[in-house]
């Protein structure tokens, strides 16, 4: 074992606004079903303006408190693991740790980031500074609002991509029987182009003129290439954490993958046959939340009983860069 922690509290937020597939089909002109035919997806939720990626990530925090039963402030380390963060500087765990009351607190509050892995990182990030005995106790936040950077023309990127956060509370298990078993990450940067966002940053700067800072602003992906990219790491990380762990991939009760597409789902489910009904698919109705997607989908299982107490679980996803990760877990 790794690192030994349980998973204490959890929670999950999703604005307001329900976007489903009949809007979209009208939006674009086509006939009623066309996107759920096309892309997999019934629905997803759109953030309001007031539903800042630290306002959202605040509202799941605050459920995974609650459920822990921690005290306000009781706790070693915020960290955020965001696809994209809420503003460059500073980190959006600083602004959550104010939307929280926290401001004043001192508690140390950061953010790691991996695209898509993001939470991923971030638990992994956690489990070390607890096994060196840094922390005890660590709120682990991912929120990510995909929206507000999509090509308006981009049928498909419209389509997938939902907003939301999710958050867990984690405590130290001196037990040794519970926490993370084994992760794996890979990333291979000659893919770099394949998925991208290149304003916000210092690549892209003023002096270049609003037009190309509004490209610069829009999500860039060449689906194709990432789903084959992906397709080629993840049975790497999969064999590499399961064999760390020493268990069997009989042995896990769930799957909970980064929900990318439908496509990379059902891929998923394909790499675990014949048990891909452990594979946790809540794509339809989510979309392709960045970050906040793993976290969602584990609250998601924890929620309807599908990881339990004493559960192996495989965290599993693949992110910009290109990287892919495999995380054996013991809840």
């Amino acid at each position: 074992m790794l690192s030994g922690f349980t998973i204490a509290g959890w929670g999950a937020y999703r604005p307001r606004m329900a976007v489903r597939s009949a809007a979209l089909d009208a939006r674009y002109g086509e006939a009623e079903g066309w996107t759920e035919e096309q892309f997999g997806i019934a629905s997803r939720h759109v953030a309001a303006p007031d539903e800042t990626s630290s306002m959202m990530a605040a509202q799941a925090a605050r459920a995974a408190l609650a459920m822990a039963g921690w005290d306000e402030a009781d706790f070693d380390a915020i960290i955020g693991g965001c696809g994209v963060m809420e503003q460059p500087i500073p980190s959006t765990a600083a602004l959550v740790q104010d939307r929280l009351g926290l401001g004043q607190s001192g508690i140390v509050a950061f953010d790691v980031n991996q695209t898509c892995l993001g939470f991923m990182t971030a638990l992994d990030v956690v489990g070390m500074g607890i096994a060196t005995g840094r922390w005890k106790r660590v709120l682990v936040f991912a929120s990510d609002i995909a929206s507000c950077s999509l090509d308006p023309a981009n049928a498909k990127a419209r389509s997938i991509f939902g907003d939301g956060a999710a958050a867990v509370a984690i405590e130290a298990d001196d037990s040794g029987e519970r926490g993370i078993a084994a992760s794996r990450f890979v990333t291979n940067g000659a893919h770099h182009e394949l998925a991208q966002l290149r304003a916000g940053g210092t690549k892209l700067r003023v002096e270049e003129g609003y037009d190309a800072l509004v490209a610069g602003s829009r999500f860039e992906m060449d689906a194709f290439g990432i789903f084959k990219a992906a397709a080629k790491a993840l049975p790497g990380v999969i064999e590499g954490a399961l064999q760390d762990a020493d268990i069997a991939r009989n042995d896990l009760a769930c799957i909970i993958c980064h929900q990318a597409s439908a496509p990379g789902v059902e891929h998923v489910k394909r790499l675990f046959a014949p048990h891909e009904d452990r594979v946790v698919d809540i794509f339809a109705t989510h979309g392709n939340q960045i970050a906040a997607s793993i976290p969602t989908c584990l609250a998601y299982a924890l929620d309807e009983g599908r990881a339990k107490p004493g559960d192996h679980v495989l965290l599993l996803g693949t992110a910009a860069g290109i990287s892919a990760g495999a995380m054996v877990v013991r809840i």
